[in-house]
């Protein structure tokens, strides 16, 4: 049984708004402004992040159009390179999104932990409980059905904004806390550098959008909708993001956010006294379960490409007629996080880890619009980038990606040597289970 549409435009809209807001805006600005070192460099590399992570939804907007198919994400590499690396990057992107899926779980636990359970005696203990319920619950209701998932996501990512924005009217109620140590642009920097260090975190906390395309077959009218879908969502989480950042200068200054790795529950706590930790942690716990929603409802899909191609067993492309569920690959995928939970390492070091294969997959996807115009050329009527831009757009996401590579490996070396020894041990799973497929 193949998949058939029931997601409309505002589904997918709300899917790409929680891909992206998971918990790093929550976290990672900590970690910019320690590279950035200053305001002026901490506003600039958002703002420059936030550019070319338009020109990346444009980007995917065009190949999402262009190639609308159940794990899209697998079919861009299958269709435009190999096989082969199509598995390589997405067998290390499937175990690894569920490793960071656990991963977000275990920080919404660790938030709302203290407000459920506020006198705990093995607070770690109620953590994992909290964290593989969570799991539990979103796979009941994406098992009960595609569309299940798709109204639960529309309530969660509504919620996620309305209360982001509600956060963010410290910008206009609250008090300043203007730095008085750090001056607004450092001259002693290296501006490149800088900025280079920044980008890793900053794309970290965009990245997310490019799983939209794996809802190819669940998308009514996609060559429509599917880039719709990622222009209309990337552009409310660039507009939320600029918000908080802001916030976060505003109410703690640039010294304090540099010094607050738990940023929601400072600038909450600022803002709403004692129980503004309470608040920052319901916001963060709600941006958690719309994040981990997605990753249950996106993820199965990569393992129904891959089974068509042969490289996965038939069983992880069955999907049940009424539900348009995909009962065994979601099991497979849920279970996979269960175990991460109890075998991850810290937020920074899941960064660099994801970033690595991230940015390489992301840079050959969007070289992949190249190959994809050639093959559709005589067909293709639905959205594409057009005139100068055809060209500058996909070529500034590509070589800002490459950049971001770059900066991966100096800064975190053992990280990147991980997740590219994860990359090339695809390749004779590849080819083994390939073989095992046709029985050789």
């Amino acid at each position: 049984m193949s998949i058939q549409p029931r997601l409309k435009q505002f589904d997918l809209i709300m899917l790409v708004v929680s891909m992206v807001i998971g918990v790093g805006i929550f976290r990672t600005p900590a970690i910019v402004a320690q590279h950035a070192q200053s305001p002026f460099v901490f506003y600039l590399a958002w703002i420059l992040g936030g550019i070319v992570s338009i020109c990346g939804a444009l980007t995917f907007a065009e190949i999402g159009s262009r190639l609308p198919a159940a794990g899209g994400y697998y079919k861009i590499f299958s269709a435009a390179y190999h096989t082969a690396y199509a598995f390589m990057l997405n067998w290390s992107q499937v175990i690894i999104n569920a490793g960071s899926a656990a991963g977000v779980a275990i920080i919404g636990a660790e938030y709302i932990q203290p407000v459920l359970f506020p006198s705990a005696s093995s607070p770690l203990q109620i953590v994992q409980i909290i964290a593989v319920s969570i799991i539990i619950i979103l796979f009941a209701i994406n098992y009960a059905g595609i569309k299940m998932g798709a109204r639960t996501q529309n309530i969660l990512s509504t919620l996620k904004i309305i209360l982001i924005l509600l956060f963010c009217s410290a910008l206009f109620t609250g008090k300043s806390n203007p730095d008085s140590s750090t001056a607004f642009f450092n001259h002693d920097i290296n501006l490149v550098t800088a900025i280079g260090l920044s980008f890793i975190s900053i794309f970290f906390t965009f990245g997310g959008y490019q799983q939209s395309v794996n809802f190819g077959a669940d998308v009514e009218h996609p060559q429509k909708n599917i880039p719709a879908g990622i222009i209309k969502g990337m552009a409310i989480v660039i507009v939320l993001y600029l918000l908080l950042n802001i916030t976060y200068v505003k109410v703690l200054g640039f010294d304090g956010v540099k010094e607050s790795p738990l940023l929601a529950a400072a600038v909450g706590e600022q803002l709403f006294g004692t129980n503004g930790g309470r608040i920052a942690s319901i916001i963060l716990f709600i941006s958690v379960l719309g994040f981990l929603n997605t990753s249950v409802m996106s993820n199965p899909r990569v393992y129904y490409a891959m089974a068509e191609d042969k490289t996965l067993p038939a069983i992880f492309k069955k999907v049940n007629t009424k539900t348009q569920t995909q009962e065994f690959g979601l099991s497979f995928f849920v279970a996979v996080m269960l175990i991460s939970i109890f075998a991850l390492g810290s937020f920074e070091k899941i960064v660099n880890y994801v970033i690595f294969i991230d940015s390489i997959s992301l840079a050959t996807a969007g070289f992949a619009v190249f190959i994809l115009r050639k093959k559709t050329q005589d067909t293709f009527t639905g959205f594409q980038l057009k005139n100068i831009w055809r060209n500058i757009i996909p070529a500034i996401f590509i070589l800002t990606l490459l950049f971001v590579t770059y900066n991966t490996v100096l800064s975190d070396a053992e990280s990147a040597a991980y997740g590219f020894l994860i990359l090339i041990a695809g390749l004779p799973l590849y080819y083994g289970l390939r073989k095992l497929m046709s029985g050789g």
